[in-house]
């Protein structure tokens, strides 16, 4: 019996300190959450976003209801008192006590302002992470839009008011305040980065100098490169300086990215054909070439479009890239010496041997002609009326043209001294008489 009564005094027990014991709610399935930094609207934004950081999608869509809520409550306030003004213009009894109050509820406007730009930058953060955990924020942002109106509305039939409010933005911190620090931010950034492109440059250019490999083009194209590459981190940069979000633009570029390069299939083209020239390198700045099948001059400069040509006379010709490499390129000058080749005539009656000794002289006592390589002087060719002589000199590539007048003005001088002449072309011309036609008398 005494074994009945302890287990009975136990059970006793227990259902004492179930009773004494409190109830845990649990939460159904079916519950929604409930928000969590809603409680506080004036959270700074980096205490925010840690608060965010753990929230599920559930809850995270609590969080933008709750936030919308709050922005939805401000943005009443603010109509309540726009229209409070707009009815005390109106009155035009009480024109002192009118104006006083429109004042104060002109400067309640611009503090209601304020704090509907705060909440508003508060629920962008919270919208940002809702979709970064796969929620749908383009309700919220579709309303966040329609309420984010100007914080000055201009009314012309009321100066004195839309004065207040103007004063009054631009002393706000959330107005005026907010977006002269945004502008000098965008305009700092923008200076620091110009001036960090060019140092960039300057450290690029130095360091491809000490290459003996890489041609000039190919140094200006990296030195472009790499300025132009920082001056556009720098804009984006900037951008973001202006509260602009650049992520979906960047997002819409990418995506467009295809339908970009099928229509610009020429210039992606050329692009290639540029990386191409700059790799292989056919010629540099500076050099005389024959591109394209016939444009000729001295390059100037290129890029990854299209290479610019001063022709001979003067003359600035901009060649695609894919023109040149698709076709037959001539290095006049990519070697240190040239051939200078010329050819002389004489008549059938001068010494050959005279005129090859003459000729030979005058290349001797030349001092831009090379020794080694030889030149080369031949009779070539029994013409219709001369004897042809090919005279072949070398030189250096930048003596070229020097050489070839200085041994043919030489050349005109020494055959006269020497009674050697030179022929002027001519030709032999037998007449025949006419063989008269049978039966005439």
């Amino acid at each position: 019996m005494n074994r009945h009564l302890s287990i009975s005094a136990i059970l006793l027990i227990l259902s004492f300190m179930t009773v004494a014991m409190p109830v845990q709610a649990q939460a159904e399935p079916g519950d929604s959450p409930s928000a969590q930094s809603a409680s506080d609207p004036q959270i700074p934004v980096d205490e925010l976003e840690l608060v965010l950081r753990p929230l599920t999608k559930a809850e995270m869509e609590a969080e933008a209801a709750a936030w919308t809520d709050l922005l939805k409550a401000k943005v009443t306030e603010i109509s309540q008192a726009k229209l409070q003004v707009k009815r005390l213009a109106r009155d035009a009894e009480k024109a002192k006590e009118t104006a006083e109050q429109r004042e104060k509820l002109q400067e309640t406007i611009t503090r209601l302002e304020e704090e509907r730009i705060a909440l508003a930058d508060r629920l962008q953060v919270v919208l940002t992470s809702l979709e970064e955990k796969g929620g749908d924020p383009a309700p919220h942002r579709a309303y966040v839009t329609a309420v984010s109106g100007p914080a000055v509305a201009i009314d012309v039939t009321d100066t004195a008011a839309t004065w207040i409010a103007i004063r009054g933005w631009l002393t706000s911190k959330e107005g005026g305040l907010r977006w002269g620090k945004n502008i000098a931010l965008f305009i700092v950034t923008l200076i620091v980065f110009w001036i960090l492109s060019h140092i960039l440059a300057g450290v690029t250019r130095r360091g491809l100098a000490r290459s003996q490999k890489a041609s000039a083009l190919l140094k200006d194209f990296f030195v472009r490169l790499v300025s132009r590459t920082t001056l556009l981190a720098g804009v984006l940069v900037a951008v973001t300086m202006l509260e602009v979000n650049i992520g979906p633009v960047l997002a819409i570029v990418g995506a467009a990215g295809f339908v970009v390069a099928f229509a610009l299939q020429g210039t992606l083209s050329n692009f290639a054909s540029g990386l191409l020239i700059l790799y292989y390198k056919p010629f540099d700045v500076g050099d005389a070439v024959t591109v394209a099948g016939s444009v000729s001059g001295s390059v100037e400069s290129m890029n990854l479009v299209s290479t610019h040509i001063k022709s001979w006379d003067n003359q600035r010709i901009v060649v695609p890239n894919n023109s040149i490499w698709g076709n037959v390129i001539t290095n006049i000058t990519g070697l240190p010496i040239r051939r200078v080749d010329m050819t002389f005539g004489i008549a059938y009656h001068d010494d050959v041997d005279r005129a090859r000794q003459v000729l030979e002289s005058i290349l001797q006592e030349h001092e831009l002609v090379l020794n080694d390589p030889a030149p080369v002087v031949r009779v070539h060719e029994l013409g219709d009326s001369s004897v042809n002589f090919i005279c072949r000199p070398w030189s250096k590539t930048s003596d070229y043209w020097t050489v070839y007048w200085d041994v043919t003005r030489a050349v005109k001088k020494r055959f006269d001294a020497e009674g050697i002449s030179i022929p002027f072309p001519q030709r032999d011309v037998h007449l025949h008489p006419a063989t008269p036609a049978s039966g005439s008398a």
